[in-house]
């Protein structure tokens, strides 16, 4: 391991970041919540999930299998991670998101290894007795966040025409 293959996850994630920060910049907490397309998606709802979704497998890489394990709450985490609640706002939300960016650069630059592994808990999309290492999980969190930016400038092009890139 090298701190190029450091340096290049951390670049690679807040370039992904950027791309879906990008999309919610000037939104009132209104535009944030709602839905520009058929889909239940709304862009405050999309930065929670990806919140969401980071600070469960940054939990994974910490803590192992147990912090992945689907229980009720964790359903209900999970399905309410997409809604921005009347009570939150789109600045409490990016906040938060903030908070939890800067824990997974943390741990990328902190971990002894990459190489660290836990057994992901059994589930109809992970494999039997799959593994994921950090670096696997790092590299998955790159690919969640730029989908999900992907995502948010289609609601952002179709709620007032701003496009990320063009």
């Amino acid at each position: 391991m090298t701190n190029t293959e450091r340096a290049d996850l951390l670049e690679s994630l807040a370039a992904q970041r950027g791309f879906l920060l990008f999309t919610v910049q000037g939104l009132t907490d209104e535009q944030a919540r709602r839905r520009t397309t058929v889909s239940e998606l709304t862009l405050g709802g999309l930065i929670k999930h990806v919140a969401h979704t980071e600070r469960g497998w940054i939990d994974f890489v910490e803590q192992g299998t147990s912090a992945m394990e689907a229980t009720e709450d964790s359903w209900a985490a999970q399905a309410d991670s997409f809604v921005l609640r009347e009570d939150e706002t789109l600045a409490d939300v990016l906040a938060a998101y903030a908070e939890v960016a800067k824990r997974t650069d943390a741990l990328v630059e902190s971990l002894p290894s990459l190489d660290v592994a836990h057994p992901l808990p059994e589930a109809p999309w992970f494999p039997a007795g799959a593994t994921r290492s950090a670096r696997r999980v790092f590299t998955h969190l790159v690919g969640e966040i730029a989908q999900h930016a992907g995502h948010a400038d289609i609601l952002r092009e179709s709620l007032d025409g701003q496009k990320t890139m063009g």
